[in-house]
């Protein structure tokens, strides 16, 4: 009975032994089996990722349309001459241009007529009263006024029509030296007055397209550009891109029509500025012409001529 007491605890100690040694022996193997475990999904997806197929190279096509973006508020894109900014610009735009542009023809050729008008007119003027002041009667005067070499020259017809209403005011039995001598310098001076309105028509001719012109052109170059930054902008939000190359060429469009509105209008106000001083010369000629010429009259009657 002592006996098996004794054996027992040396029988669990044994057992226990033999546990722990077979737990030591199985723990590689299990760590192995978790290994390969985890290696098998790696090697599934390096295989599946050698088996996909390679994605396809991009087209030139599709390269050449990334490279080149469609311009926005034009036709073209890469012209940014002014004469393809005009043929790619929109239709209003296109019409702003022409009228300006048509504006600014009609301004240049007022300067051309007008400069020759004013040159020719004081070098007549310059004759005729050299002439002029030659003359020894009433009727003399009239003769120079009335000849070819003066004819259309504003003097020369102020002198023609005080001329004139003192012959009708002979011819009409007055005494033009004697009683009636005021009456008949009176209507002469009512004559040259209607000579004088004429020609203050006839000087401004031009002046008034040449003053709108010069005052509305940069408003109405501003209206293309306007209009035509607006579409650009509207492009731009179709498009979705703000790329430099593709929205300047409409937005260059647009500002070639407040050029050409400054184009117009600047040469016509200073062509206007101008001419306005040649009339002003020109009318302070003629209104020391007028006394000169009423202070001749005057003489001439007094003389009984």
């Amino acid at each position: 009975m002592l006996q098996t007491k004794r054996t027992t605890p040396i029988l669990a100690i044994i057992g226990a032994l033999a546990l722990a040694t077979a737990g030591m022996a199985a723990a590689p193997a299990m760590a192995q089996t978790a290994t390969n475990a985890a290696a098998a999904p790696a090697a599934d997806a390096s295989n599946a990722a050698a088996a996909a197929p390679a994605p396809a190279p991009a087209s030139s096509d599709q390269s050449s349309t990334s490279s080149s973006p469609e311009r926005v508020g034009g036709k073209n894109a890469g012209h940014l001459n002014p004469w393809e900014m005009f043929l790619s610009a929109r239709l209003v735009v296109q019409i702003v241009m022409v009228l300006l542009a048509t504006c600014s023809l009609f301004s240049w050729t007022i300067l051309i007529i007008k400069t020759f008008e004013f040159t020719g007119m004081n070098r007549v003027t310059n004759r005729f009263l050299e002439t002029w002041r030659g003359a020894k009667s009433i009727s003399d005067m009239g003769r120079i006024a009335e000849s070819e070499e003066f004819a259309g020259n504003p003097l020369a017809d102020m002198a023609a029509a005080a001329s004139a209403e003192v012959e009708l005011s002979k011819q009409a039995g007055l005494k033009v030296d004697g009683e009636h001598r005021e009456s008949t310098i009176e209507r002469a001076e009512h004559a040259v007055s209607a000579v004088q309105s004429s020609l203050a028509r006839r000087l401004s001719g031009g002046m008034q397209f040449l003053a709108t012109v010069g005052s509305t052109g940069p408003f109405v170059g501003l209206f293309g550009t306007v209009y035509g930054i607006m579409d650009s902008f509207i492009g731009i939000a179709n498009t979705n891109t703000t790329n430099l190359a593709v929205v300047a060429p409409g937005i260059a469009e647009a500002l070639l029509a407040t050029g050409l509105g400054l184009f117009a209008a600047i040469p016509s106000v200073v062509f206007y500025n101008y001419f306005q001083t040649q009339i002003t010369s020109y009318g302070s000629r003629t209104e020391g012409f007028v006394a000169e010429l009423m202070n001749a009259v005057s003489r001439q009657l007094d003389r009984g001529a």
